[in-house]
């Protein structure tokens, strides 16, 4: 009988895929696949890439954050510009969790599963925001949009304890604090069905975070080292943003945050 399928270099087919909604599709197929036991793990492959990583189509441009136009909630095209910027994170996502999955052998396979679940979430994600955003008379791409997530997944592509520290429990979490104050912000606006939309990420976005939590300290107790040093260690040297409230520490907490770091983002007014 012929070996089934590796799911590490299936994700990377996956990551490669320059489609957006064919991605999604992909990433929903590969999860199927695996529920179904069609797929093989070897932690130990070594896939390689035969482009350039992530695939992704020509449009949204993709400009510095600062040029990312004003998102005013008083008109269609502004609401609109909102979801799209909301697509493009989710599709960042897609792509950082497929890069997580398939670039770092020698995991535990609960770490390559924790991964496929979060790829296909955010699979989920975007395809939700990209059928509202259609119909609101907009497509993804119409907009630009800056890299600010897809830099940073770039920046610790060597290194999994630097990954898993600053770009689920750093650069994800923030959307933690963001979504709510969005969420009415849009609901305020007339668009229950992107609020909707935003109460399911935030639900998904908890359980991604407290993977991203999971798997660091996993690394560091491996390496015998001391999570809460290490990570200002790896923040500043890899340029991480500056974290700035106000922070959501309910959901931070559900995501797997100790109470000694929630108390560090309070600060000593705490």
């Amino acid at each position: 009988m012929p070996h089934p399928p590796e799911l590490r270099a299936y994700a990377l087919r996956c990551l490669l895929e320059i489609d957006p909604a064919a991605k999604a599709q992909a990433v929903a197929a590969m999860a199927q696949a695996w529920a179904d036991g069609a797929l093989a793990l070897d932690a130990a492959a070594a896939p390689r890439p035969d482009r350039a990583i992530p695939g992704r189509p020509q449009k949204p441009e993709l400009v510095p954050p600062r040029l990312v136009g004003r998102r005013s909630m008083a008109t269609l095209e502004g609401r609109a510009m909102l979801v799209h910027a909301l697509s493009h994170i989710e599709f960042n996502a897609v792509n950082l969790a497929l890069d997580a999955l398939w670039r770092f052998p020698g995991m535990p396979a609960a770490y390559y599963t924790d991964w496929l679940r979060v790829a296909r979430e955010e699979a989920y994600h975007f395809s939700m925001l990209s059928a509202h955003l259609q119909g609101l008379g907009y497509r993804y791409g119409d907009f630009t949009a800056h890299d600010s997530l897809w830099e940073m997944v770039e920046r610790t592509r060597e290194d999994i304890t630097a990954r898993m520290a600053l770009v689920p429990r750093t650069l994800e979490a923030r959307g933690l604090d963001a979504i709510p104050p969005l969420r009415a912000k849009i609901a305020q606006a007339g668009d229950l069905e992107a609020a909707a939309i935003l109460d399911i990420i935030l639900r998904d976005e908890i359980g991604h975070v407290e993977i991203g939590n999971r798997w660091y300290r996993h690394m560091c107790e491996l390496r015998g080292l001391e999570p809460r040093a290490t990570y200002d260690e790896l923040a500043a040297r890899y340029r991480a943003p500056v974290l700035k409230g106000p922070f959501n520490f309910e959901a931070r907490r559900q995501a797997g945050f100790t109470e000694a770091e929630l108390g560090q983002l309070a600060g000593p007014s705490a």
